[in-house]
């Protein structure tokens, strides 16, 4: 189903709205699906629009967040990183912003996923549906919904490539210690969009009892609005955690972009916000050239994957590229259709971060402040120190610590060869 162009929302209006049911931003989104998923999709469309007006459900999720998940997450002053930075040779003389870390690796199950899991799984209570399933790169979303549907009773299966059960063992175990049954997948790269892919076959054969719970903010719509939804949580608390412990907005953010649900979650509540800068920040992995990278916004094309328009790493032929990343949560060749919509706009500025710069990153923020990122957020944490060395001291940083490294210890120590 194509968006339709006369409800497009004009081009200077940062903050999509989403203004009919096919759910575009700007010239991204949409449905892209077969027909045997329509059903679903418009009986996910009309739960959730209920839903978020219903204050029994806000007031159910709320507690929940707070009580089950632990939030609001905190926004600590990184001030050993700061003085590094600002200590560091190439950082010329009053220069280096005060970076900050919004603290989602505190989360209960140890990074974001868990604020649209829960959402997405009290969705699938009030359908009346008994089954989730989802996919997983680095884990961390299988976790997530392992956790929510163990909760509230829910069967759960998550889909992972073969690939990442190796590199994730930590996520694999705590998944089926949960009770959730974890399904290889051995097609394609043996990847996240392997995993997708198979769990998309899942929900067609399966929509009448079964809810898919998409990871991230990709996906037909509504599943980009609803993530982004969920986990716009992060974002809304930054924002008052600033005024109150600043003492204004902040001046730069930085987030991590795989598909992009961090990265939306903390961009959209300032988006409307001109001062603030947004940085999202994508996995250069290897190299520019197709294959040895996962930065669809920095190299990729408009194309349609997994239901919806956006950025894709595709060929001449419009096939999907392979990709690398070393974090298995960013090695996605497609992203979230907001984040095409914020890039085209010049919303967001969108860069990548390589896998060597990345395990430096990891490094430097555990040894400065005792804190190990998970590898998809050094990626962010890289990026945010080399910005940090041009931005005058009075400016301020702050880094969307989106999960913790110990899923990625054991891949991260044979990486350093330690």
């Amino acid at each position: 189903m194509t968006p339709d162009p006369t409800t497009t929302p004009p081009a200077e209006a940062a903050s999509a709205a989403v203004p009919d049911p096919t759910g575009p931003f700007g010239d991204f989104g949409g449905v892209y699906t077969p027909e045997t998923l329509q059903h679903a999709i418009d009986q996910l469309a009309k739960a959730y629009q209920q839903a978020r007006s219903d204050p029994a459900f806000d007031k159910q999720f709320t507690q929940l967040l707070r009580d089950y998940v632990g939030r609001a997450t905190p926004l600590q002053s990184a001030q050993r990183l700061t003085e590094h930075i600002r200590a560091a040779d190439d950082c010329p003389a009053g220069k280096g912003a005060q970076i900050w870390l919004k603290r989602e690796d505190l989360a209960h199950t140890g990074a974001h996923k868990i604020n649209n899991s829960l959402g997405q799984a009290l969705l699938t209570v009030r359908m009346g549906k008994t089954r989730i399933i989802a996919e997983t790169g680095a884990g961390q979303h299988g976790v997530a919904c392992a956790t929510a549907a163990a909760f509230l009773g829910l069967k759960c299966d998550v889909f992972m490539g073969t690939e990442d059960i190796r590199r994730q063992q930590p996520n694999v175990k705590r998944m089926e210690l949960l009770g959730t049954r974890v399904v290889p997948v051995e097609s394609g790269s043996k990847t996240l969009k392997d995993a997708t892919n198979a769990a998309m076959r899942d929900w067609m054969a399966t929509s009448e009892d079964t809810h898919y719970i998409i990871g991230s903010v990709v996906g037909p719509h509504p599943f980009p609005m609803i993530v982004r939804d969920f986990q716009a949580v992060i974002g809304r608390e930054c924002r008052a955690q600033c005024l109150d412990q600043i003492g204004k907005l902040p001046d730069h953010l930085v987030a991590c972009v795989g598909g992009g649900s961090n990265a939306a979650g903390l961009f959209y509540p300032f988006i409307d916000d001109a001062s603030v800068k947004m940085v999202g920040v994508e996995a250069g992995g290897r190299s520019n050239q197709f294959g040895d990278h996962a930065a669809p916004l920095t190299y990729g094309s408009p194309g349609v994957l997994h239901g919806s328009l956006s950025y894709v790493l595709q060929n001449n032929d419009g096939q999907t590229a392979p990709v690398h990343s070393i974090s298995a949560g960013l090695d996605y060749p497609g992203v979230g259709p907001e984040h095409a919509y914020w890039h085209d706009i010049g919303r967001v500025t969108y860069t990548d971060c390589t896998d060597h710069d990345a395990l430096e990153a990891f490094l430097l923020l555990t040894r400065t402040e005792g804190i190990i990122p998970a590898l998809e957020s050094a990626h962010a944490v890289a990026h945010a120190v080399k910005m940090a060395k041009d931005l005058p001291t009075d400016q301020t940083l702050v880094i969307n610590l989106s999960g913790r490294g110990d899923k990625d210890l054991d891949e991260a120590i044979r990486l350093l060869g330690m």
